[in-house]
Formats: C-alpha cells, structure tokens, sequence
C-alpha cells in the first residue's frame, strides 16, 4: 500500500496507473461504515484509494473541528488490511493553495436540513470533493447514505458539471441498537451513547415528523431537525451536555419497516 503525502507525486502516479479505479474519500476515524465503502470499492474496481483529510472549511464550529477525533496509524492499519492500494495524506496548504478563494455553493438543498444550522458546511464540502475527484480522476468514488443530504448534493454536483466519476451510495452500517456507525460516536460517553442508541427508532417509528421531533426532545435529545425528504424521514439530534455535546445525523426509510437489529440496513 502507498501512503502520499505529496499530491504532486499522486499525479505522476496517477498518469502511469490503467485500469478501473476506485475511490472513497474521508476524514479518517475509520469505521466499518467506512470498511465497507472500501469493500465495494475493492470489489468493483482494479484499484482502490483512500483519502484521509479533516476538511477545515466544512466545519462552521471550530471547537467541532478542534475535538474531531484522529486515528491515523490505526486508520492505515484498517486500509491496507482493507486492501487499499494508495492512500492520500494531503494537507490544507495542498488543497486550498487558494487560500480558500474559489468555493463551490448550491443555493437550494444546501439550505436545508443540515444546511439550516451549519452555515457554509456544505460549500466547504462540495468545494473540497470536487477538487478530490479532479485529483484522483477516478472510475466511481463511493459515500455512505447515512450522509443522506451530502450524498445527493455531491451526486448532484457530479452530473451538473459533467464529471466523469460516478457517485455510488452505500448501504447504511449500524451497530447492534441501530446507532448508524459515525466517527463521532467515538466521542460519546456512556450515558450519551445508551440515549444516541434510541435516535433511530425514535425517528422511525413516530407516525409524523413533528411526532419524532416530540419524542426525540422527550427523550433528552436537543431536535436540530426532522423533516421527510421523498421516502426518508432525515434528523439531526445533539446529545450530551456542554463541551461534551455530540451532533448525530441519520435518516431511515419510511416505505418498508425498520429494524434496527440489522447491522446493515439496505437502500434502494
């Protein structure tokens, strides 16, 4: 496995590899969420890369940035036993040599759901995957559905400026209480992981949105949102107290029942 730091030396790479190539960018903190975006990277493709980067522009908090959990020996060890064949190691003077000047913004979904409380997430988003994807020029490059809203606006963004890379969403992982898989469960204490584990239940099984909200604040969970997008009812919740708060995102389906026992839950 190749670990590069240098995007320069990516590119002379880059030119000399054939084949079908596939590519799952992160922010590190690897999970099984993210094995298994790798997983059917490997499986699809010749060839699979992996990026680690923290994408400062995406975070409207700097104290979220600032405790945003980091693993990065343990991250390397998960990808090469993952079968990753080049991981990206880049830093903000490489990706935003710019200084930030030039930024991708859509002005509708953004605006919504998490985009109501996170001013500028997802231009920091969209502006950081579409230089990943220029980068790595790969095949297919694959996010997980848990990131319901960043999924769409990236497949989205992909189709409106004719890029090549096609955007695959994957399957949402959950732990055994129905928890979707996040790196950011790694900052939850005890207490706020038993209440994070009946988010999703909660969202699924309230007969309206504005029910879910009701149960979820009942609960102990500040609402950030709830609100059905299609066939899925989506939701934000903050759990903990403090400088210990955590913000989890999740959505499930509302056309078929949802079992949270299941570690894998499918999306069509």
């Amino acid at each position: 496995m190749k670990i590069l730091r240098c995007m320069a030396q990516w590119r002379e790479l880059r030119a000399s590899l054939s084949g079908r190539i596939g590519f799952v960018p992160t922010m590190g903190a690897l999970h099984q969420g993210h094995l298994s975006l790798l997983q059917a990277s490997a499986t699809d493709n010749d060839l699979t890369v992996l990026s680690i980067y923290v994408n400062a522009t995406q975070f409207n908090d700097p104290n979220d940035f600032a405790k945003y959990p980091s693993t990065l020996e343990d991250d390397l060890a998960q990808a090469e036993a993952a079968g990753v064949d080049v991981v990206l190691l880049p830093d903000y003077e490489q990706m935003y040599a710019d200084g930030f000047r030039y930024q991708l913004t859509e002005n509708e979904f953004s605006t919504q759901l998490c985009g109501t409380d996170r001013p500028g997430h997802f231009t920091g988003v969209l502006t950081v995957v579409m230089k990943l994807l220029n980068l790595v020029r790969a095949d297919r490059a694959y996010f997980g559905l848990k990131d319901y809203q960043q999924y769409t606006l990236i497949r989205d963004m992909c189709a409106t400026f004719f890029m090549s890379t096609e955007i695959v969403g994957c399957n949402i992982v959950r732990e055994a209480d129905g928890l979707a898989l996040s790196s950011r469960n790694r900052l939850l204490g005890l207490e706020a992981r038993q209440l994070a584990g009946r988010f999703p239940r909660l969202l699924a099984e309230a007969a309206s949105d504005e029910q879910a909200c009701l149960s979820l604040q009942a609960a102990g969970m500040q609402v950030a949102y709830v609100k059905s997008v299609g066939q899925r009812r989506c939701g934000a919740v903050v759990v903990g107290e403090g400088t210990d708060a955590v913000r989890l995102i999740d959505n499930v389906p509302l056309d078929r029942p949802f079992d949270g026992r299941k570690v894998k839950e499918v999306h069509a």
